[in-house]
């Protein structure tokens, strides 16, 4: 199974929008500013904050019921996290530990969940081994579990394939033009619940839900970094293989902090605490909605910077691709109260 490129080089889409334009997405937002302290997470205010908004996005009053919108008992879920950062940055484990309790109250064997990313090392460091031992739940790396030969995203684009490729030290000369979708999803994952941090990143604008769940998904994406029109191409495509996208169930925003340069070097003074949590099924609207706030943030800090997130290819191509909505006047955003 694969997908080929959206558009070719200098291509203009001619997809009609008219579906599209009609549409519209919600996102609930929670808020409460005891959540972090002095940039640190405080996981009970954290855990209370993800119960909050699931009940609000749902409309169960019952956090456990809230999770069996979004889960079976026998689904296996892959909590996909960003870790490359490390703690301070990426997804905080504070957040995921509220996702862990959700699921496990909605009956969810321990051993059904999975913590995930592209490199076990990652997660390790970032402080997720430490969790799922203590909740009994997995956690596995992309690279480490392996490759299928059977899934991938095909271009022309050439790659400088590194160990850890698949066709790493292969000889053929169509080698390097395959990214293969780890076997976490092709094989064992079921269910998606993509957490990603409010971080920004110089070429895809967000390390959000597109980006995040693409580049940690594959083999092969070294090629994709570096310039825009590329990764902007790339990232939907990827994004909309059967083996990710169809899997996605939710998709949260840990907007707890707000890091607005430096993409994976902490720099707190580059941040803003905004101890926000955001849910939607719509990962296109989320992504936009923290270009937008990204781009805020570095104006009222740095207002002789120009803005290094204003991408916006990447999300327009997503939307052609129907994975969500790119356009922020069509995008609802309710600010969560405790349901009653």
């Amino acid at each position: 199974m694969c997908v080929s490129p959206l558009l070719s080089r200098g291509e203009k889409p001619q997809l009609s929008t008219s579906t599209l334009a009609s549409s519209r997405s919600r996102v609930v937002v929670v808020a409460d500013d005891a959540a972090t302290d002095a940039y640190k997470p405080v996981p009970d205010k954290i855990r209370a904050l993800v119960q909050r908004g699931m009940t609000n996005f749902t409309g169960k009053a019952d956090v456990a019921a809230s999770w069996r919108t979004v889960a079976n008992t026998n689904d296996i879920v892959g909590i996909k996290v960003y870790s490359r950062p490390g703690s301070q940055v990426g997804t905080r484990v504070a957040v995921v530990e509220g996702v862990i309790e959700g699921l496990l109250a909605a009956r969810l064997p321990p051993t059904n969940i999975i913590v995930w990313d592209f490199r076990y090392s990652d997660l390790r460091r970032a402080g997720f081994s430490e969790l799922a031992e203590r909740y009994g739940v997995r956690v596995a790396g992309s690279l480490d579990t392996g490759w299928d030969e059977n899934v991938f995203y095909e271009s022309a684009l050439l790659g400088q394939l590194v160990f850890g490729d698949r066709e790493f030290q292969d000889k053929d000369e169509h080698i390097g033009r395959k990214s293969f979708v780890t076997t976490l999803l092709t094989r064992q994952i079921t269910k998606i619940i993509n957490v990603s941090p409010l971080l920004n990143h110089n070429t895809a604008g967000v390390c959000g839900n597109l980006y995040s769940l693409a580049m940690g998904s594959v083999d092969n994406s070294i090629r994709f970094e570096g310039e825009p029109g590329k990764l902007a191409q790339a990232v939907p495509e990827i994004y909309a293989l059967p083996a990710l996208g169809d899997r996605v169930a939710l998709s949260i925003v840990d907007a707890l902090i707000c890091q607005f340069q430096g993409e994976q070097i902490a720099h707190l003074h580059y941040s803003a605490a905004l101890n926000q949590l955001r849910f939607s099924a719509d990962p296109v609207a989320l992504d936009i909605l923290s270009v937008e706030e990204l781009d805020r943030q570095r104006a009222r800090v740095l207002p002789h910077v120009s803005s290094k997130t204003n991408r916006i290819e990447v999300f327009r191509n997503a939307e052609l691709l129907e994975l969500g909505v790119a356009e922020r006047s069509r995008i609802d955003v309710d600010f969560a109260v405790p349901l009653k």
